[in-house]
Parts: C-alpha cells; sequence; structure tokens
C-alpha cells in the first residue's frame, strides 16, 4: 500500500454522526440498508446505502452512532444517492460490522 503524507490524510473529513432513519433497500444488488445520519449543524443530515443486512435490520440503527466520510461527491447507487460513506470493518466471514465511538459523542465530531 502506497504512504501518504499527514497532510492527505487531513483532507479526509471523517465525523461521527446518529441515525435518525433507516430503511430496507430491496432495489439494491446486494442486499443494503438506507440510512440517514445527522452530522450537527455545520453539516446535517446526509444518506447512504451500506451492505450491514448480515448484522443490522433498520430498526436497530436508529439512534447508532456511526462514523462516516463527509466529504466525498455523492454517488448514486441504484435509484438512491449516497451523499456519505459510512465506515466498518469485516468480520471473520467478511460481512461489514459498522464503526462508532464506545461512548456517546457529540454528533458532528472530527476524527483525528
Amino acid at each position: 500500500m502506497a504512504e501518504i503524507s499527514f497532510d492527505e490524510f487531513l483532507k479526509v473529513d471523517i465525523r461521527v454522526g446518529t441515525v435518525t432513519r433507516a430503511e430496507p433497500y430491496p432495489e439494491a444488488r446486494k442486499p443494503a440498508i438506507k440510512l440517514w445520519v445527522d452530522f450537527g449543524g455545520e453539516i446535517g443530515e446526509r444518506k447512504s446505502s451500506a451492505q450491514i443486512t448480515k448484522h443490522y435490520d433498520p430498526e436497530s440503527l436508529i439512534g447508532k452512532q456511526v462514523m462516516a466520510v463527509v466529504n466525498f461527491p455523492p454517488r448514486q447507487i441504484g435509484k438512491f444517492m449516497s451523499e456519505i460513506l459510512v465506515l466498518g470493518l469485516p468480520d471473520e466471514a467478511g460481512e461489514i460490522v459498522l464503526i462508532g465511538p464506545d461512548q456517546i459523542v457529540p454528533r458532528g465530531g472530527r476524527m483525528h
């Protein structure tokens, strides 16, 4: 993997947000959930599609704090426009587990 400078890393804006709404996304090619994540005043609410159906159902995600990249350009995912990249890690089977703080923190906080 290529090395990057600290200045390059700082260009990636990773923030914490709270899931305010989640819906199944049956039209997606792979099973997914539509997410609406609130990052607070400066950024507001943004939406994303995430392939996280093995560990989560929409109802369990409401109120969950997640980490996401908020400064990528929007990307069309089927009929849904994704505005952020919600971050996760693969479990032993390769299924995504979301990344978030282990304590409640203010929405919009930037990772550092």
